[in-house]
């Protein structure tokens, strides 16, 4: 997508805790989170399963930017991958500085052509699936947290 005037920039990444996060990390992680993205205009949802992050970013390019800069240094992190980058029309995240969902992965056999969307954001080196994966989790994000207000 070309660049829109007054456009906002997303950016979908994955990565790899260098740790466990238990609750309270969480929490505290979140906290930070919050605060910086309030100040920076930056809204978006982190989702963490098994140790691993997956984050989208939204916001005036530089703050996006700079925010993942701030990530990218973050010695939490490990193996950080930007899935996607690109100019987008609206924001998908407007009421959240920073949704969260934490995941359990299935402990039952799952069914024959069970899809994990979760999996799915780095299975594929085809960026038109990572986008519908980015796409699905966050259309699940969001319909769970109107499910809960």
């Amino acid at each position: 997508m070309t660049k829109p005037d007054g456009s906002l920039f997303s950016v979908v990444y994955s990565s790899m805790a260098r740790e466990s996060f238990d609750d309270a990390a969480l929490r505290a992680l979140l906290e930070q989170s919050r605060a910086a993205n309030a100040a920076n205009d930056v809204t978006g949802m982190l989702l963490y399963r098994n140790g691993r992050f997956i984050q989208i970013l939204e916001g005036p390019e530089d703050a996006v930017r700079e925010t993942m800069a701030r990530i990218e240094q973050d010695t939490r992190h490990a193996n950080l991958r930007v899935l996607i980058d690109e100019f987008i029309e609206a924001r998908n995240f407007a009421d959240w500085t920073m949704g969260f969902q934490p995941i359990d992965s299935p402990t039952d056999d799952v069914p024959e052509g069970f899809r994990d969307t979760f999996d799915d954001l780095e299975a594929h080196d085809d960026p038109s699936m990572t986008l519908r994966a980015a796409r699905e989790l966050s259309l699940w994000f969001r319909v769970r947290a109107t499910q809960g207000r």
